[in-house]
């Protein structure tokens, strides 16, 4: 127990470091964890070894891995069902364009460049086609913008895409089985009667000390993650699904989200974040540049190619255009796991592996920066203010003056 202390105090102790780091330089604190896990993991590796870090720790896992399914659930209660009703064509456009385009690009680059197989082709086209809801949110909660309908938009965007992604793994190398069948069937059944049960759970328990319903939905979550998990697919899917049909129940009860957003980025982030900055190997970038540099542009270039004109279809402004194109660059969770899926059935082997997995931690980090350096459409986040006051300032107008006491 002592050696897990330690080593759980040595990684709050770089959450602390990557937090301070974030306020000083002003980026998300999402990125700055992934660069301390990078420098963390080559500094220590090299003075003490890299098991000291203890990334592969069982228990490192799980708490990273819980981290990933909350984030993405919370990114999920975000979204607003009038909104997407409403964006729909705009999110599902820019979803579609930002799978199909860095698929096709990435996996043609990979065969005729640098000369990897057409199957190892294949998984990085499916491994870098991802966009990370992981990294926009919290980027998006830090701005403000994840209150705003360009906001949700974007989130409803993220998950278009990575449900490509996702479909494209499952498709294309694992084979629909009895497994697959029966997760599908009990998602369903779970969707449909998740925000019925929800409703009345929070009627009954919502700000009680017992935390009833914080429990009822890690049991919901942790439960359909097993399954997924189980039948082959991933645990981050089921949880942004249910995100989403809880956000016109969940999403209404803010003192919920705010205690779970506590839960989730003051204990459980950190480790997922940093531990996927420690996958990258500093040394076999430096021994391959070359790979390294092809694969980010690929990757990038061909999400400019297809996000790009879309959202100006929709006659997005060049700012906000530019902005959405690169978080839409970004990935993270989706492409490590494609990439750790390639590698585990040896379609790829463990040069690919890190190459992968190097790219796509970078194109969490490098995007993001330019995007909030540059192209922040701030005047979003103003908007939004303004018509939250309005409203506000309606509502006391019209709301009843108090009874004058009796003298």
């Amino acid at each position: 127990m002592s050696d897990a202390l330690t080593i759980a105090m040595v990684w709050f102790g770089l959450a602390m470091l990557a937090t301070l780091i974030s306020t000083w330089i002003r980026i998300a604190t999402a990125l700055s964890e992934i660069l301390v896990g990078v420098v963390a993991q080559a500094a220590i590796g090299a003075f003490i070894g890299a098991a000291f870090l203890g990334s592969d720790e069982p228990w490192i896992k799980f708490l990273a891995s819980t981290g990933a399914i909350l984030l993405t659930f919370l990114a999920g209660a975000e979204l607003d069902p009038a909104v997407f009703k409403t964006k729909w064509k705009e999110a599902s456009a820019v979803g579609v364009a930002g799978f199909i385009l860095p698929f096709l690009g990435c996996t043609c680059v990979t065969y005729y460049v640098l000369h990897w197989g057409i199957q190892a082709s294949l998984l990085s086209g499916v491994a870098l086609s991802t966009t990370s809801v992981a990294v926009v949110y919290a980027v998006m909660l830090e701005s403000g913008l994840n209150k705003t309908n360009y906001g949700k938009t974007l989130l409803a965007a993220c998950f278009i895409n990575d449900l490509g992604t996702v479909l494209a793994l499952g498709f294309l190398f694992s084979p629909f089985t009895l497994k697959t069948l029966i997760f599908f069937l009990a998602a369903i059944v779970v969707f449909f009667v998740m925000p019925w049960i929800t409703e009345r759970v929070f009627r009954k328990f919502d700000d009680k000390p017992s935390e009833f319903e914080t429990k009822y939905i890690m049991f919901c979550l942790l439960g359909m993650g097993a399954l997924a998990g189980w039948a082959g697919s991933e645990a981050v899917l089921p949880a942004y699904i249910i995100g989403m049909v809880l956000a016109g129940t969940v999403g209404k009860h803010h003192s919920f989200i705010r205690r779970v957003r506590t839960l989730t980025f003051g204990f459980l982030t950190p480790f997922y974040f940093i531990r996927a900055g420690s996958f990258v190997s500093i040394p076999a970038l430096m021994a391959a540049p070359f790979t390294f540099i092809v694969l980010l542009l690929a990757k990038i270039a061909s999400k400019f190619i297809g996000v790009y004109p879309v959202t100006r279809i929709y006659k997005a402004p060049k700012k906000e255009a530019m902005y959405t194109t690169l978080l839409m660059s970004t990935g993270l969770t989706f492409g490590t796991i494609s990439a750790l899926f390639g590698l585990s059935h040896k379609i790829i082997d463990g040069n690919q592996y890190s190459f992968l997995v190097a790219t796509v931690i970078a194109s969490a980090i490098v995007p993001t920066l330019i995007a909030d350096a540059f192209y922040m459409p701030y005047y979003h986040i103003t908007n939004h203010k303004n018509e939250s006051e309005k409203q506000e300032n309606i509502h006391l107008t019209h709301s009843p003056k108090p009874s004058q006491p009796e003298t």
